[in-house]
């Protein structure tokens, strides 16, 4: 088969874009069922119909890939095993690579990335001892400031030494085909915490789970929500209430977590029914891969069709930005309001803090942990 013009131009045969294309073409049979499931695959077609353009040039382009929200829910329902994922993602690094990209369209998510790991928002907190760190994420302590608060004071009773990092996980270049910078980038948190001392990493960010997970070198992750289970859940009063769940497409195969947090919601007395789909095959939120900057119907479709699963009821979830994305269509709660203020937040008096006010709070979580910690960023000491 010829190689297209646009694997030419993004490189030399034999890269990974040919070889996820060639996989693709080969193994995908065209039975629809992904296709049915997904509002890019019915205007692009199949996995297959997209990979044999790209091989032998006739259509499609590689900045077609970003209008993917890439949560993988093709290659979880694919009969075939396939994951088209990997292609998309290849080809959004390709088009990278080979400068067509308009960075103009994604600066508000990359900007956002810049902020978290810059000096002013950024601080790692790194008592003695310490070899366990809390890595909130970047929106969890903004729109959920006190609720963030809570949980670093629990967790400080289960583990006394914990420290706090306060980054970015950099998921946002990752996604965007910036693979250079993404792994230099988080090489540098990951080196960080290595040097440190530092052998385990506590996440409530599904996106940070799945980075560190990946990319995490010497280092064991774990989710807060599984720590929570395992230790044993604060003194809040159980409620009467009905919900839906709602799993991040990010943690689809991570079903210890997808437990934890069921067990997290009926011990504080909320009873729940499943989506339609199990959560293996949970759709996208709408947020995912930056596509509502690129195509922003595509990304209203995923929201509000998830919203409209949910049969009025209100949904859990356990993505700061999942449940900023649904607030727009629905009732949503943090699966951690409720574990730590679960009255207030099935009365609605505890909400999500919204831009750009979760700048501030994530300045004023982070003056508070420096008080709280008493410890200097170990970034900045010998």
């Amino acid at each position: 088969m010829q190689q297209s013009e646009a694997l030419q131009n993004g490189g030399k045969r034999g890269s990974d874009l040919e070889k996820t294309a060639s996989k693709i073409s080969t193994g995908c049979n065209e039975c629809g069922v992904c296709v049915r499931s997904c509002a890019f695959l019915q205007v692009y077609g199949t996995p297959k119909h997209i990979a044999d353009q790209l091989l032998t040039g006739d259509g499609i382009g590689r900045l077609t890939a970003f209008e993917c929200s890439l949560c993988n829910l093709c290659g979880a329902i694919c009969p075939e095993h396939l994951s088209p994922v990997e292609m998309f993602l290849d080809m959004r690094r390709d088009a990278q690579q080979a400068g067509e990209v308009d960075k103009k369209k994604h600066a508000t998510l990359l900007n956002y990335e810049k902020r978290g790991n810059s000096p002013l928002f950024s601080w790692y907190g790194l008592p003695e001892r310490c070899d366990t760190v809390f890595f909130p994420g970047c929106a969890f302590t903004g729109t959920r400031p006190k609720t963030a608060w809570a949980l670093i004071v629990y967790l400080r009773k289960q583990i006394p030494d914990i420290g706090v990092v306060l980054d970015c996980c950099h998921k946002p270049s990752h996604d965007q085909g910036q693979q250079e910078y993404f792994l230099k980038k988080f090489g540098e948190v990951n080196r960080h915490l290595q040097d440190h001392g530092v052998h385990r990493v506590v996440v409530a960010c599904p996106n940070c789970f799945k980075v560190f997970k990946k990319y995490g070198e010497g280092l064991e992750i774990i989710s807060v929500y599984e720590l929570i289970v395992e230790y044993g859940l604060p003194s809040t009063p159980e409620v009467e209430e009905q919900c839906m769940i709602h799993d991040p497409c990010p943690l689809r195969n991570e079903a210890q977590i997808q437990s934890a947090i069921r067990n997290l919601t009926t011990a504080k007395g909320v009873t729940f029914d499943e989506m339609q789909k199990k959560p293996s095959r949970t759709l996208c939120c709408g947020e995912g891969g930056g596509v509502g900057f690129v195509r922003p119907e595509f990304a209203k479709r995923w929201g509000k069709l998830r919203a409209d699963q949910s049969a009025e009821k209100n949904i859990v979830t356990y993505c700061a930005g999942c449940a900023n994305f649904f607030s727009r269509y629905t009732t949503v709660w943090h699966v951690l309001d409720l574990v730590f203020f679960p009255v207030e937040v099935t009365r609605g008096q505890l909400k999500g803090v919204r831009a750009p006010f979760t700048y501030l709070h994530r300045l004023i979580y982070k003056k508070k942990l420096r008080h709280l910690l008493n410890v200097e960023d170990a970034r900045r000491t010998p």
